[in-house]
């Protein structure tokens, strides 16, 4: 793979990176009015959709940080994009052009005032992984094998301007209008930026291990805070796969339960008891053992819920409010979905829209054991997403709904969904972790 000997760092250079990638869209689609010609609509807009995928993450992942964490965020809304790009966009998780050595040794320098090898008695100055923010690298100290994460250069500079950049992509992807849309947009740069504060990240990851190490079967690694600043992070180095790759080899349904529930158990937990949660969940963040254990890595994404979010939000994962007419409205409007301004239209649709969607969605938490290998249950997702991502009821009103709250906590839900299907668990035990 590609080594960067540079990553653009300039509000100049990323504007014109993404320009670049623009023009190369623009002329995906010239390519696209030659193939309706000769070919169905149907091949002409997959020939489209591949191109485009290729052309966009090839330019997001030369410019890294907030531009390539998006693509990242968007791969696991596999119900809202096309297949192509949901593919492409899903190697941000952890296959990304890492830096050249010579950009390690001198960007570990600006961070720590000394070199890897004046720190460590061993440093592996080629990457393990490289992801969107940082890259991994293997060290040693005593004996001990340590991951050492760098912070890409300007990465923590560049992101207010990045958003401002893609903003106007997500506005029309996502239908928002309305002038309070800024508070999404905030709440996604506040993120984003914690996301770049390693020593905050190290506090997080320190105190979740600490919460969470009662829980069977997931594993978390020791942190180290004198060979840890801003932009570098060090933790024990884990040995396992990915849990992409533990997906795709294993067909033990028995594993594939005990790594499901701990999973699972992991996730309830961290929402139900801590009140914060780890609201990065893809699969470059989890590893699985020898033993057939999980490993969690990776808490620099952290979303706290508030109580006033928390209490109506778990109310309507209920059957029995989701068929209460009158208590399910209120809860819309606690939830800030339904607004006193909207028009008579507006409320009857998105009401309307929520009920479905919520009666479908929250299925999981309706029995006492689910089975998240059902494809039927997947497939109905994704039919209602593309049902929806095509109406022209819905691309006439204000897409602009609900909490600031929903975007981290939707985000960490259709994660962990597509993780516990491709995990196939067949038998979780959904309030399990009331007994831990």
């Amino acid at each position: 793979m590609k080594r960067l000997d540079s990553i653009p760092t300039s509000k100049i250079q990323r504007a014109s990176k993404l320009l670049q990638t623009g023009a190369k869209v623009g002329v995906n689609y010239l390519k696209y009015y030659g193939d309706k010609i000769t070919k169905s609509e149907e091949e002409a807009k997959e020939n489209l959709n591949l191109s485009n995928a290729e052309d966009i993450y090839d330019g997001l992942k030369q410019m890294k940080g907030s531009a390539l964490k998006v693509a990242q965020m968007l791969s696991m809304e596999k119900s809202i994009l096309p297949r192509a790009y949901v593919e492409k966009f899903s190697l941000s998780q952890f296959s990304v052009p890492p830096l050249s050595a010579p950009l390690v040794q001198k960007t570990f320098k600006n961070y720590f005032g000394k070199t890897p090898n004046e720190i460590f008695d061993t440093f592996n100055l080629e990457s393990i992984n490289a992801a969107s923010i940082g890259q991994v690298h293997q060290a040693e100290v005593d004996g001990k094998k340590l991951a050492v994460k760098i912070q890409y250069p300007g990465i923590a500079e560049s992101i207010s301007s990045d958003l401002a950049l893609v903003k106007p992509i997500a506005i029309k992807m996502f239908n928002i209008k309305g002038k309070d849309s800024d508070k999404y947009f905030k709440e996604v740069e506040n993120k984003l930026i914690e996301e770049t504060d390693y020593l905050n990240e190290l506090k997080q990851s320190k105190a979740i291990a600490e919460a969470c190490k009662h829980l069977p079967n997931i594993r978390f690694p020791k942190y180290y805070e004198e060979y840890s600043s801003n932009r570098i992070i060090t933790m024990d180095w884990m040995t396992g796969k990915h849990l992409s790759e533990f997906t795709e080899a294993n067909t033990d349904v028995e594993k594939s339960n005990k790594i499901g529930q701990a999973l699972w158990d992991f996730y309830m937990y961290q929402i139900h008891v801590i009140k914060k949660v780890h609201a990065d969940p893809h699969p470059g963040n989890f590893l699985v053992d020898n033993e057939d254990q999980l490993i969690a890595l990776d808490f620099g994404c952290m979303k706290e819920v508030p109580n006033d979010f928390y209490i109506p939000y778990f109310e309507l994962a209920k059957k029995e409010n989701i068929n209460d007419e009158a208590f399910f409205k209120t809860k819309l409007y606690e939830l800030e979905i339904i607004k006193e301004s909207d028009t008579p239209e507006e409320k009857k649709f998105f009401t309307a829209l929520f009920h479905e969607m919520l009666s479908l969605f929250t299925q999981p938490f309706h029995s006492d054991v689910f089975d998240f290998s059902d494809a039927d249950f997947f497939g109905k997702i994704a039919e209602l997403g593309e049902r929806y991502s095509k109406s022209s009821e819905l691309r006439n009103m204000n897409g602009n709904r609900g909490s600031k709250h929903f975007i981290y906590i939707n985000r960490t839900f259709f994660g962990l969904y597509n993780l516990m299907h491709d995990i196939k668990a067949t038998n979780i035990k959904i309030n399990n972790y009331t007994n831990l």
